[in-house]
């Protein structure tokens, strides 16, 4: 059974992903691996290592650009998302690129896998911000991973949380207490849940990955690169250049 949040954000993402995917779909490519809104492209960074002939397990998806990009380096790849709005745009993508990614939809909280079945899983911003219980989805990604398997996620660096959500001078300034973990809500005028995204602090993060049993290896946040002028939410080159705002955890399972 889905939990609230994950019920709420899948009526949001079927709802909108059609923008969505107007909007950034030209950033992300239809065959790219982008880690966040800074732009950071796995064909450089390398995170996930060699992937060529490996398993690999794309969480929380949506329209499979990360996957499709690792089908084309040669990887054996499944992907899954809890919006099927998200995958029907993964399928239209299939005809127009020639590249197919098996897809399914899923809750990232209770993977329809078998133990120890991939060599790598990895998510870009994908269903980690957005479930109730992180440690879940951590335990289940052991679960699915092969002893040494490699996990690399990312998401909205915590200390966002404390600045508004706005790309101009005004989300410069801390208007909130990072420790306040209460999570962003949109309600309905029935006041029932639409969207929902949680807020863990970097300690949070550190330590639902120690008590899954997965080790961590490397952490990263991305700089702003020179000549990106892209504003995408409350990312922008100002804010970049004096906040960090995406954190990448690269993860073994040991």
């Amino acid at each position: 059974m889905l939990s609230p949040s994950s019920r709420a954000n899948r009526g949001w993402w079927d709802g909108n992903a059609d923008d969505y995917q107007v909007e950034h779909g030209s950033f992300l490519r239809d065959d790219g691996f982008v880690w966040g809104p800074e732009g950071l492209d796995e064909a450089g960074a390398r995170l996930l290592g060699e992937v060529r002939g490996r398993r690999v397990l794309e969480i929380g998806c949506g329209a499979a650009q990360c996957a499709r990009w690792l089908v084309r380096q040669g990887a054996r790849v499944a992907a899954f998302d809890i919006s099927h709005r998200q995958l029907r745009h993964s399928q239209r993508i299939d005809l127009d690129s020639g590249v197919g990614v098996p897809v399914v939809q899923a809750d990232a909280e209770a993977l329809p896998f078998a133990d120890a079945c991939f060599d790598v899983a990895c998510s870009a911003y994908g269903a980690l911000p957005f479930v109730a219980d992180p440690g879940a989805v951590f335990r289940e990604v052991r679960r699915v991973l092969r002893p040494g398997g490699r996990f690399v996620f990312s998401v909205s660096h915590p200390v966002r949380w404390a600045f508004p959500d706005d790309p101009g001078p005004r989300g410069l300034t801390s208007d909130r207490s990072y420790f306040d973990r209460a999570p962003y809500v949109e309600r309905d005028e029935r006041g029932e849940l639409t969207y929902v995204e949680h807020h863990r602090t970097m300690a949070d993060w550190v330590n639902l990955l120690a008590a899954s049993g997965l080790t961590i290896t490397g952490l990263l946040e991305p700089e702003w690169p020179e000549g990106h002028e892209r504003v995408w939410g409350g990312w922008s080159p100002l804010r970049g250049r004096h906040l960090p705002g995406t954190a990448i955890f690269s993860c073994a399972n040991t």
